[in-house]
């Protein structure tokens, strides 16, 4: 079964890449690969970031991630991000220069944590004001 509504194909100011992307939703090999993934538990998802000015949808840019942290999307580098794997979790990866490389990750609460023991992953929430 498709969903008639399952991508966005006419907005003519989307950049070409993206666009691309929403384009392909409709194809049934791409279909056909979402079906598969969901067997894993997995999706499909758009990579891309905002203009800070305009908020206008960009690709993702080379070197650069985003990032959930107190229920926040921000867009930020990528290598400091993954060099805290004990505080932040890929949920999110592309396939880049032949390797598979996170585009997304959620930060995670380190709050409830005890050394050495078994703790429920959390993801960090706003801070009560």
């Amino acid at each position: 079964m498709t969903t008639a509504n399952i991508s966005m194909t006419s907005y003519p100011a989307m950049p070409p890449a993206l666009k691309r992307a929403q384009i392909a939703m409709q194809r049934p090999e791409v279909q056909a690969m979402l079906r598969r993934l969901s067997e894993f538990d997995l999706g499909i998802f758009m990579p891309h970031q905002h203009d800070e000015q305009t908020g206008d949808f960009l690709p993702l840019a080379d070197q650069m991630i985003q990032v959930e942290s107190g229920c926040k999307v921000s867009f930020q580098r990528a290598e400091p991000i993954m060099n805290q794997i004990d505080r932040f979790l890929p949920v999110a990866w592309i396939w880049k220069d032949g390797a598979l490389t996170p585009a997304s990750a959620c930060e995670m609460d380190l709050n409830d944590r005890q050394d050495g023991a078994d703790c429920l992953v959390k993801h960090k929430m706003p801070q009560d004001k």
